[in-house]
């Protein structure tokens, strides 16, 4: 069982979660990314009626947002077999299974077919560089009146955030929001047996080990629909 630290970091519910063969009980601290909590509060607080996560792993945000979001209906794709089985046994946890449907990738007439008739949906994206496909209005009109926060994966594809940028920026308001920088003072348990741990060990729970900065969009339509 993952701890529910995965929850406790972003402030979205006390939400359990489950970890599949390749997580361990500090995995969340590598996914807890604390510069999104203003914005999956403010995401909260707007009442979305469709919330759709466009790789939701093992659930960490479909499930927290279908529990902080009892109005909502959410859909969570997820291309990973092993992924989707663990979002499944969470949604089972967290007794979100009647409003949270799991399906399998994401291509953009799948995202326009669920977002068509719901006139303000959320989009969650974390596609790691599918994004250039999917956040494209282009391809899904509906993009258009729906608020979005999209993790940008410029070490897949070099200018992936402009690209993006240039197809929104007539229609949404963007805000670019830049990874922190992790330290030891980050690790959350603070104990006896923490001392024991290297510093590497610790260095290595906190950070998302990817090849350079992380960021995000976050993009909200400049005509909200009511």
């Amino acid at each position: 069982m993952v701890r529910a630290i995965l929850w406790d970091a972003l402030d979205i519910g006390g939400t359990r979660s489950v970890a599949t063969e390749d997580d361990t009980e500090l995995a969340p601290l590598q996914r807890s990314q604390r510069e999104l909590n203003p914005y999956i509060e403010q995401a909260c607080a707007l009442d979305f009626p469709l919330i759709v996560d466009i790789g939701a792993a093992e659930g960490y945000y479909a499930v927290g947002m279908a529990f902080r979001n009892p109005q909502a209906g959410v859909i969570a794709f997820e291309m990973q077999a092993t992924e989707r089985s663990a979002l499944a046994e969470a949604a089972r946890l967290n007794a979100v299974t009647d409003r949270l449907e799991i399906r399998g990738k994401c291509e953009p007439e799948d995202l326009e077919r669920v977002l068509v008739d719901t006139p303000r949906p959320f989009v969650i994206c974390d596609a790691e560089g599918y994004e250039a496909m999917l956040i494209d209005p282009g391809a899904v009109p509906s993009l258009r009146r729906a608020s979005i926060l999209v993790e940008l994966h410029e070490f897949v594809e070099k200018g992936i955030s402009e690209k993006i940028r240039e197809r929104f920026v007539t229609t949404h308001k963007i805000t670019h929001i830049w990874q922190q920088e992790r330290t030891l003072a980050d690790f959350p348990f603070k104990d006896f047996y923490m001392q024991l741990l290297p510093k590497s060990y610790l260095r290595w729970a906190v950070s998302e080990s990817r090849p350079e900065r992380m960021s995000w969009f976050w993009m909200e339509p400049i005509h909200a629909t009511a």
